[in-house]
């Protein structure tokens, strides 16, 4: 593993540093009218400059780079004030879908406004019944000259309420296994019979929405792949989600360290409490390995490899260390810890935001329980669980 950049990677470093230091003092200087109007100049700030989606192809807006010039950008930009979430499950699940399996005059139309920020997409996945079994989901399209009806419910839709499109997984073939008769469509979120009613979350936020589908017609040329054959898109899809969540931010045992210093327990500073120096302990070596292992994918990177299996273990680690850290703190704030208003919060409110939104991060892109099975089966070769319903007709399945 080497933690060094290569004297190339240190010149795009550079490049990219002064690049950000300029610009983001530019763009901070402009009066946007809000979070979303500055979210897309900041994009299409970046798309004019070649960094809004650094790997893609020159045809498509992209730089033509490489994986490690995108991540060393991407850490760079993090340390500016500029970090907008509106397109980032766009830009990395669903135009990649499109990319690959649309026809050419609908990535020439999609993916070029996409990357400048001008439209947002959504992913339309997860259902009511379907829990972590994306196979499973039951939302219908039935063939209607060169229309699909669609009639279902899609839960859990990050940013459907301010998306325009969206990439949409629906059942056409009830007759088969489950995974056989998936079909993937996009489409326009304001088509008619699409109601989207943002839920409210403990952390006073809505970014995730119940999208329901009441005979809303999709034209078969809006389709993604073969019909019957969205399994197969939907992998692709998935696998750029999981990239996209891999890594859970928030406090850090650094951070949490310099709390224990100056919050008091019952004997004197909370860092004398030994047990509370065990947990942060434990806390710092798997951060420490989680940032090493990810220097093992970026050295694969920097070296023009395929990261190996390493990388999925990220988001199980961070999510969990992110959940246990944020518990561990705000009850060591005593009565800070039920304080609503963030600005008068040790951090601002950093470890109350840890509490609340990592339980959603060992959920959203796939369960820390499927994670663990893809781990067991994939990576370290154990016998998979036992599938009843792998041949069962999906309509013959109980429920």
């Amino acid at each position: 593993m080497d933690f060094n950049d290569t004297p190339e990677e240190a010149d795009y470093r550079a490049k990219a540093r002064a690049w950000l230091e300029k610009n983001v003092a530019e763009h901070k200087a402009m009066n946007h009218a809000d979070d979303m109007a500055a979210g897309k100049a900041w994009q299409r700030r970046k798309a004019e400059a070649g960094y809004a989606q650094i790997t893609w192809p020159k045809e498509w807006g992209g730089a033509g780079g490489t994986p490690i010039q995108s991540v060393i950008f991407g850490q760079e930009e993090a340390k500016f004030p500029v970090q907008y979430g509106y397109f980032t499950i766009g830009l990395g699940m669903c135009v990649p879908t499109v990319m690959a399996f649309a026809d050419a005059n609908t990535k020439k139309r999609f993916v070029g406004p996409a990357l400048r920020g001008e439209e947002i997409w959504s992913q339309l996945f997860s259902e009511p019944a379907g829990g972590s079994d994306v196979a499973a989901i039951r939302t219908r399209a039935v063939r209607d000259g060169d229309d699909w009806v669609v009639n279902g419910q899609k839960v859990w839709t990050s940013g459907a309420h301010y998306s325009d499109y969206g990439i949409v997984l629906v059942r056409t073939n009830p007759d088969v296994p489950k995974h056989k008769g998936l079909t993937m469509f996009w489409l326009d979120l304001k088509s008619p019979g699409v109601e989207i009613r943002p839920i409210h979350q403990m952390s006073g936020g809505s970014n995730f929405n119940e999208v329901y589908f009441t005979d809303v017609r999709i034209p078969d040329a809006q389709r993604l792949g073969a019909v019957d054959d969205g399994w197969k898109v939907a992998l692709v899809t998935l696998m750029n989600e999981r990239l996209a969540v891999g890594g859970a931010s928030g406090a850090s045992p650094k951070e949490i360290l310099a709390l224990a210093k100056d919050l008091d327990a019952a004997d004197g500073p909370l860092i004398k409490d030994s047990a509370f120096r065990q947990r942060l302990a434990d806390w710092y070596v798997q951060s420490e390995g989680l940032k090493n292992t990810r220097m093992r994918t970026m050295t694969a990177l920097s070296r023009g490899q395929t990261p190996g299996p390493e990388s999925s273990i990220g988001k199980i680690i961070a999510a969990n260390v992110l959940q246990d850290l944020g518990n561990a703190a705000v009850e060591a704030e005593d009565q800070y810890g039920i304080i609503n208003d963030p600005a008068l919060l040790p951090l601002k409110g950093l470890f109350q935001g840890a509490v609340m939104n990592a339980p959603g991060l060992r959920i959203a892109g796939g369960t820390d329980e499927i994670l663990k099975n893809i781990i067991a089966e994939r990576v370290l070769g154990l016998p998979g669980e036992i599938r009843t319903d792998k041949d069962a007709a999906f309509k013959d399945l109980a429920g």
